[in-house]
């Protein structure tokens, strides 16, 4: 059978949120002939079971371990018969026909890949399309107490966005998120696949940053799907929170970490120290301003106190991965 596209979901212990995005696909696929492809990173629930009854159409690749994002991914797209691939995230749900009618534009187009105008559970924009900063500058907008003199400098000086927070029509972008992530294979015989050293966040930046190099990358606002941001990673790590601002526990420390690796893939060794350097002299701060805070206003603010003593924990273990890093050879970054 010949497939307009592929659509790559990867599941870690998600069936009812897996169902709800095939149901949401399916309900509105139209005349399109889609390959649905489900990549599981060992969940050893009944996920398999869930999805084959519901809908035996879907093709089920078991992964032997949890692989994460970027592996888990390049095996569905190894395994994939067309020549336009969709990374879906399995907490999406297609509104309408607005997955069709994207991949209808994209493969006529220009693009070597898009996204479309993610939205939260209530129906406000979640930030689809983001631009490279020089350096990587903006991995420094989480930085407590650091973040937010930053943004108030950037908004002084009329700094361009690092992103696209909403839009109804297409924008052309340096990288889209994960989510929803709609290539062409052309680009991908170019410039490769995935980098499987990451295991979760970041992996999809850097992809782009290669993809960049093969044409040009575009968030179609006027298409929309919710993202229920965060739901599986937030499981996965025993943790709560939306986007990547987190520093604080274990989630925070693998996007910490998988941040840095791409500072270091993407913009070299000297702006990987430069990011290190500056988390490094942030946390012990951060830390002693909450001890300030406590021993000065005689209140305990636990929640606070945790916060910053992870953070300062995370940035410890950074230390511990910086040989791997700089050196720059194959290694699996993987916390969970």
């Amino acid at each position: 059978m010949s497939y307009f596209i592929s659509v790559i979901i990867v599941n870690y212990k998600t069936p009812k949120l897996l169902l709800g995005c095939l149901r949401s696909i399916f309900g509105h696929q139209g005349d399109l002939p889609l390959e649905i492809i489900v990549v599981d990173n060992a969940s050893g629930d009944n996920s398999r079971e869930l999805i084959g009854d519901a809908y035996p159409s879907v093709k089920w690749i078991q992964m032997p371990y949890n692989a994460g994002f970027a592996r888990a991914n390049n095996e569905g797209i190894r395994q994939s018969a067309s020549e336009i691939v969709l990374l879906l995230n399995s907490d999406t749900l297609n509104i309408n026909n607005n997955i069709k009618d994207c991949a209808e534009l994209f493969v006529r187009s220009e693009y070597v890949a898009c996204g479309v105008q993610l939205l939260n559970e209530d129906g406000t924009p979640q930030i689809s399309g983001n631009y490279f900063m020089k350096g990587g500058l903006n991995n420094l907008l989480p930085l407590p107490y650091v973040g937010p003199v930053l943004k108030g400098l950037g908004m002084l000086f009329s700094v361009k966005k690092p992103n696209i927070p909403d839009t109804n029509e297409p924008v052309e972008v340096d990288w889209i998120n994960g989510a929803f992530l709609m290539v062409k294979k052309t680009a991908i015989d170019r410039v490769g696949l995935m980098d499987e050293d990451f295991f979760l966040y970041a992996e999809e930046a850097e992809w782009c940053s290669r993809l960049r190099k093969a044409g040009k990358l575009v968030i179609y606002g006027q298409y929309k799907i919710f993202h229920l941001q965060g739901e599986t990673a937030n499981t996965a790590f025993k943790s709560s929170g939306r986007g990547y601002y987190n520093l604080y526990d274990r989630k925070g420390l693998q996007i910490m970490l998988s941040n840095f690796v791409r500072i270091r893939k993407q913009f070299g060794i000297g702006w990987f120290l430069f990011h290190l350097f500056a988390y490094s002299f942030i946390a012990p701060l951060a830390f002693a301003a909450s001890l300030f805070k406590i021993i000065f206003s005689f209140t305990w603010d636990k929640q606070e106190f945790s916060r910053m003593l992870g953070f300062l924990r995370n940035i410890l273990t950074i230390w511990r991965y910086t040989p791997i890093i700089l050196r720059g050879t194959p290694f699996f970054y993987k916390i969970l």
